[in-house]
């Protein structure tokens, strides 16, 4: 009997149907962003390596990404419930593996930093159809015109496949990248700019965007949803070739990549608090091997490490005439006669005054002067800074926040004292000093959003305000057309820091914001310290101060060791300290590492957790990861090539 086109449509559904339950497809697959290892599921689909699907856990749902097709496993395996249209590249899927090996965290954590492509997209990755591409080319546009020496530069970097830039403020760095980007979009290519999250000031992103116009695209964590949205659209349809950013930029869906370049490349802001803990320079680096793309990196200050492991054209001088001069003072960290004496001058001149110092808040430690007591985070060992605008004590580690007392818990006392001064104390004092001036606090309190830091610069370089006091985001490739008076505070602070790297850092954050001085006319620089000798020693030869920085290097610290910091952290003290114990004595049986140090952190507790560490050290960084991987207890939290030691 013939069966009617209905109901042989239901009985061939059927047949297919009980075929996929007799054949399945087994699959290894990473949760986005968990910390869980690999996971098998099954499905009657074949799949391919790096497709986003769904999945169940605990009767939770969550976006897993395939990584592997496997066998039949001997237990039971849930069934993936839903494949998306989104997909990871194989060049995403092998950065995903070196994150993951190198950093030691999942490979669900490293795919966690990275945005898929979508099926469809203007891309001829491996699942997309080259045939169909229809991506817009770029037109040829304005072009940019270099001095002979930015061309022998421009030359140099593209001879080689990582470089350094290494170019005195103003020497004219960016008009260098920005050629740079031109030849790629003339070749149809892509571009990857990275800034650190501080400078990605609103000057380079109107500079950008005057010559690019609407092939430039900004990425960054403060980008509304439809922002976000309008961004992506760009990078996935095609039109935009210059993708500049921080660290996330980095992690976005990109074909046609023909260049990246990292600016301010010894900024600390590239290297990632949280889990994994990489560095965006490198990973940049890396990525440059896996696209077979050229790498720039670049700095006035640059650090020793990519000094040393990387040839570098050296850019002198810069396009500001005026002269810098230099007064050392040998005081505290205050805002002495000579200093005011200096502001009022600058101000009566009608003037413009830059103020520095490395500490945000007031201060750094509430003491009483009759007990000595201080005012500890109840939750973390570390003193809270005074915060005037809001009354308050702040802990900069948990965010806990209390009123500040008028007298001393312990004794009673009337006499409580502050040290170290601040940025917001800094403001009040200078504003008493001289009523009639336009005071500005200039750090990350008060700059919390980049219309505020617009707006903030905006009345800075049309006059509106006199005189900016700020921290670390004063130095950050802002430019200030009209200061002639940069005051530098908290140098011998920066100096005394227990960190292998803090010459360098001190002295890159002088170069920095004396770099921001003297632009349009002969500036004066007060720098706060007992360490002339050292400061004017190398101020004007940073190239110098590296030569001689290796040989206090060598042998010990990187770039010719490797290091690697692992925390423990748990609101029991005892099982940290346990779990550090176990993992030390297990360390302490390899003979290619060395365990440089163990014990409590120098700040014990943070958001009412104890804190222990051990710092290895190594020839090579294969070694480290192997020991690691050995050894790992439960409660470690690995830190590869660390930055942070407090």
């Amino acid at each position: 009997m013939e069966l009617s086109p209905a109901v042989a449509a239901i009985v061939q559904n059927l047949l297919i149907n009980e075929a996929r339950r007799l054949y399945l497809y087994f699959y290894e697959v990473a949760l986005l962003s968990s910390p869980l290892s690999l996971l098998t599921y099954h499905s009657s689909l074949d799949l391919e390596k790096g497709r986003v699907v769904e999945v169940s856990l605990r009767n939770k749902n969550y976006k897993a990404v395939v990584t592997e097709i496997t066998s039949k496993p001997d237990f039971t395996t849930s069934e993936i419930l839903e494949v998306s249209d989104f997909f990871y590249s194989s060049k995403q899927l092998s950065l995903a593996q070196f994150i993951s090996s190198y950093y030691i965290c999942s490979l669900g954590e490293a795919l966690g930093l990275m945005l898929a492509y979508e099926s469809g997209m203007c891309s001829h990755a491996e699942h997309g159809n080259e045939s169909n591409r229809h991506c817009e080319r770029s037109e040829a546009i304005s072009t940019i015109t270099l001095s002979a020496k930015q061309k022998e530069a421009l030359a140099f970097l593209q001879e080689h496949k990582i470089s350094l830039l290494f170019g005195d403020t103003g020497s004219g760095k960016t008009e260098i990248y920005m050629k740079y980007f031109e030849l790629m979009i003339a070749q149809g290519k892509r571009s990857i700019f990275l800034m650190p999250e501080i400078s990605l000031t609103p000057q380079m992103s109107q500079r950008l965007e005057e010559h690019f116009g609407e092939k430039v695209v900004m990425w960054h964590s403060k980008l509304t949803p439809l922002q976000k949205r309008k961004a992506l659209e760009k990078i996935y349809n095609g039109t935009a070739f210059i993708i500049a950013g921080p660290r996330s930029a980095l992690f976005l869906p990109l074909e046609d990549l023909g260049l990246i370049v990292v600016d301010e490349e010894h900024d600390d802001s590239y290297k990632s608090s949280s889990r994994p803990r990489y560095n965006a320079r490198d990973i940049a680096i890396y990525m440059g091997k896996i696209y077979d793309v050229p790498v720039v990196l670049g700095s006035a200050t640059p650090s020793l490490s990519s000094y040393v492991k990387f040839p570098h054209v050296r850019l002198k001088g810069g396009h500001y005439s005026s002269d810098k001069e230099f007064v050392y003072e040998k005081s505290a960290e205050t805002l002495s006669p000579l200093i005011l004496q200096n502001l009022k001058f600058t101000l009566d001149k009608k003037e413009q005054s830059i103020v520095f110092l490395p500490t945000r808040a007031n201060f750094k430690y509430l003491i009483c002067g009759d007990c000595g007591h201080t005012y500890e985070c109840v939750f973390c060992s570390i003193g809270m800074s005074i915060h005037q605008k809001s009354h308050a004590l702040k802990c900069h580690y948990c965010n806990y926040t209390q009123a500040i007392p008028q007298v001393c818990s312990k004794c009673g006392s009337g006499h409580l004292t502050s040290s170290r001064l601040g940025t917001a104390e800094a403001v009040k004092n200078i504003s008493e000093e001289f009523a009639q001036a336009r005071v500005e606090q200039f750090d990350r309190d008060v700059i919390t959003t980049s219309a505020k830091l617009k707006k903030a610069l905006k009345r800075f370089n049309e006059k509106e305000s006199d005189i900016l006091v700020g921290t670390q985001m004063l130095s950050k490739g802002h430019d200030y057309h009209g200061v002639t008076l940069a005051v530098v505070l908290g140098m011998d602070n920066m100096l005394n820091m227990s960190d292998y790297r803090a010459r360098e850092k001190a002295l890159s954050s002088l170069i920095q914001v004396a770099g921001r001085s003297g632009r349009a006319k002969d500036a004066k620089v007060i720098v706060q310290s007992f360490n002339e000798e050292f400061f004017s020693l190398y101020l004007e030869n940073y190239e110098g101060f590296l030569e001689d920085e290796k040989k206090f290097r060598e042998g010990l610290y990187p770039p010719y060791k490797k290091l690697c910091r692992i925390l423990f952290s748990h609101k029991n003290g005892l099982k940290a300290q346990e779990q550090m114990n176990k993992m030390q004595e297990a360390l302490s049986r390899l003979s290619n590492i060395e365990i440089v140090g163990y014990g409590k952190c120098a700040i014990e507790r943070v958001s009412d957790k104890y804190r222990f560490e051990i710092l290895l050290r190594s020839d090579k960084s294969t070694d480290l990861i192997r020991a690691i991987n050995m050894c790992r207890v439960d409660l470690a939290e690995i830190d590869m090539d660390p930055i942070e030691f407090g």
